[in-house]
């Protein structure tokens, strides 16, 4: 089995994709290649930063590879945390302290439509690809749930009367951003692996 390095050091991340390609492919982790630089994120975009984090580990460790950078973009706030979604409270990559300064500049205002956006940046056999998903959503004004990580307490789908935090792993892959872009890298994998 071909094995390909998630450029990522989220637990919750690799575990997600794992449950989604393991009859695919092997997916290893930076731990599993003692990768323990922390990765460039200097692009203005989501897309941007995928693909920087993909090419310092390709040109670094000579595997094959892909990065994902997801944002949250809240309307209301001109599409706020977007790129700093992570880091919105500060560089610590603060959970808690991310949603709730989220929360705090929403004080107020009703509109709270928000969009999810995921882009996976693969390199594979020396070739450069990118897969984009997003989810349609609103910020409710209080955490529910316990599940997930990031915004997923405060994130409420489209369509649906959950968050992401109240939905088990396998509800959340079918509908989330991530999952949305996973699915688009499988089916390129499936034809390129075959």
């Amino acid at each position: 089995m071909q094995s390909i390095v998630f450029a990522t050091r989220n637990p919750g991340k690799i575990q997600e994709v794992r449950q989604l390609l393991s009859d695919k492919v092997e997916i290893l982790g930076l731990e599993d290649i003692n990768c323990e630089e922390v990765l460039p994120e200097t692009r203005p975009t989501i897309a941007g930063n995928a693909l920087e984090k993909a090419q310092f580990v390709h040109a670094n460790y000579e595997v094959d590879c892909f990065s994902e950078d997801s944002g949250l973009e809240v309307e209301a706030l001109n599409d706020e945390p977007g790129v700093y979604s992570a880091r919105y409270a500060g560089p610590a990559h603060d959970d808690e302290a991310n949603m709730s300064l989220l929360l705090a500049n929403l004080k107020g205002i009703e509109e709270r439509e928000a969009l999810f956006r995921t882009v996976i940046a693969l390199i594979l056999d020396g070739k450069e690809h990118t897969f984009e998903g997003t989810v349609e959503g609103h910020i409710i004004h209080h955490k529910k749930g316990h599940n997930g990580f990031g915004y997923d307490p405060i994130f409420m789908p489209k369509g649906h009367n959950r968050t992401f935090a109240q939905m088990s792993p396998e509800e959340k892959n079918e509908i989330s951003h991530r999952g949305k872009a996973v699915n688009k890298l499988i089916d390129f994998l499936a034809q390129k692996l075959g």
